[in-house]
């Protein structure tokens, strides 16, 4: 989960936007207290901070996530709209990884995320999921079957994902919706059917490792 904290609502909006479209998920707060309300609750890999904002300034609010125990070594990227060497150097010398001056690229925006999670977090960038024949890179988004990369979008993804960091848990169908669509999906049940048959298919012979849960939903076989 990446948190984004820029109060300009369209930027905001594009930078989650590329974010989802690029793998990650990603969450938007407009200021500095939506941001401390949602980490008592939930911790990203990285947050993007705005040094600019309504209420305390994007330094403020980096000195006092490196103040807490709990949030002191979250990735911290800033984002300044001068650009300036002296607003390079206070957001670095504050405790910031890295600093995009605006306006940036959101591809930019990306490759800096993904270098400072690799930089910041070397065992993480590491870690796959395997699970029999089937191998889930979780910095790369690489799917292998059977030692052959499989092509999926995001949603097929993001299913494959939730199945094989919780093998053997059955999840329902309106839970599936919720977890890999939003909570604010409109859509039915249906859809999530649509995928995993999509999802088997592109699996292989290891698409049998999903199974369905008669009148109730969908796990991952914990195959050795």
């Amino acid at each position: 989960m990446i948190f984004c904290v820029e109060d300009d609502n369209s930027i905001r909006d594009l930078m989650i936007y590329t974010l989802n479209s690029a793998g990650f998920e990603a969450k938007g707060f407009t200021c500095g207290s939506g941001l401390f309300d949602m980490l008592q609750t939930e911790k990203p890999r990285l947050i993007m901070l705005d040094i600019m904002l309504p209420d305390e300034d994007g330094i403020f609010i980096l000195k006092k996530l490196r103040r807490q125990p709990a949030t002191k070594d979250i990735p911290v990227i800033m984002a300044t709209a001068k650009g300036t060497e002296y607003d390079k150097v206070i957001g670095l010398d504050s405790g910031a990884d890295d600093y995009l001056a605006k306006p940036f690229g959101m591809m930019e925006m990306v490759s800096r995320i993904r270098a400072v999670l690799r930089r910041t977090s070397p065992a993480e960038a590491e870690k796959q999921i395997k699970i029999g024949k089937l191998e889930l890179n979780l910095e790369t988004y690489a799917v292998i079957e059977n030692g052959n990369r499989v092509s999926l979008t995001l949603k097929e993804y993001k299913l494959l994902r939730t199945f094989m960091e919780n093998p053997e848990r059955v999840f329902t169908r309106d839970q599936l919706l919720e977890i890999v669509w939003g909570i604010d999906y409109a859509g039915e049940t249906r859809t999530v059917d649509v995928h995993i048959g999509t999802l088997r298919t592109k699996l292989g012979a290891c698409g049998s490792y999903i199974e369905t849960v008669r009148g109730v939903g969908y796990r991952m076989e914990a195959t050795q």
